[in-house]
């Protein structure tokens, strides 16, 4: 890669119920160029939704629906099986109401990604990456999907005619196939604020990683996700976007 090599950063957003907050939306929302909007499933609700879609607006920041199986009380990360028909709804459903939203702030919803368990299994299960891709064909065939490289989503919605973008993470650990080490495993999610940022610029700059066994992968991506559920999070984003941006990167959305 050269220095003019151009990365787009997205989190997820919006991750609060009622007066229950989890992300610090407004300062994480002056750093990333994209916001991951949880849209009611795994957290959310239409007042939270309403606000973070205003807020990226008035920064410029892209809005995206982050879709995921129906699961509140566990906050998407459980494993559910869900027909295929009603994923397909249940995905169509959530960007519908994103896009109310969206649409008030004099913005829209530029892309689609799954969250948590969703996008853990759309890595390898065919049946349900296709049901994700049904869901997005029926809200906007226009929407790109973000997801991992080498993904059965990716790879289903490309061959139905969906544009994608990959992307890496800055603060997951990888196995040695390239996908995401599960979170229950130790060591899954790095909180050390010097690899996070190492990470990110080596990702960005090289498009490879060293993955949990210590062998050297290849991450190509588009868009780099920061975590903003972690501690210190708005912190370790603006020291990553200043890091990026001092070795050359350009910041700027995808969509």
């Amino acid at each position: 890669m050269t220095a003019s090599v151009s990365i787009d950063l997205n989190a997820d957003l919006g991750e609060g119920f009622g007066r229950w907050h989890l992300t610090d939306d407004d300062a994480l929302l002056s750093v990333v160029t994209s916001a991951n909007v949880a849209c009611g499933f795994h957290a959310g609700d239409a007042v939270t939704m309403r606000r973070v879609c205003e807020r990226a607006a008035e920064h410029g920041v892209r809005v995206g629906a982050q879709v995921s199986y129906r699961d509140l009380a566990g906050f998407g990360r459980r494993a559910m099986e869900v027909p295929a028909a009603e994923l397909a709804a249940e995905v169509a459903y959530q960007i519908g109401a994103l896009e109310v939203f969206a649409r008030a702030a004099g913005t829209r919803v530029s892309y689609v990604k799954p969250h948590g368990a969703l996008y853990n299994r759309v890595v390898h299960d065919e049946e349900q990456a296709r049901a994700v891709v049904d869901g997005v064909l029926l809200a906007d065939a226009s929407l790109p999907l973000l997801g991992l490289p080498g993904s059965c989503l990716l790879e289903t919605a490309e061959k139905a005619g969906l544009p994608v973008v990959t992307e890496a993470f800055a603060d997951r650990a990888y196995t040695d196939e390239g996908t995401l080490v599960p979170r229950t495993h130790a060591g899954a999610v790095i909180t050390d604020a010097e690899t996070v940022v190492a990470r990110s610029v080596g990702m960005a700059r090289s498009g490879v990683v060293t993955s949990h066994g210590g062998r050297e992968i290849a991450v190509r991506a588009r868009s780099l996700c920061l975590h903003g559920d972690t501690p210190g999070a708005v912190g370790l984003a603006r020291r990553v976007r200043a890091e990026l941006e001092g070795a050359g990167v350009r910041v700027e959305a995808f969509a």
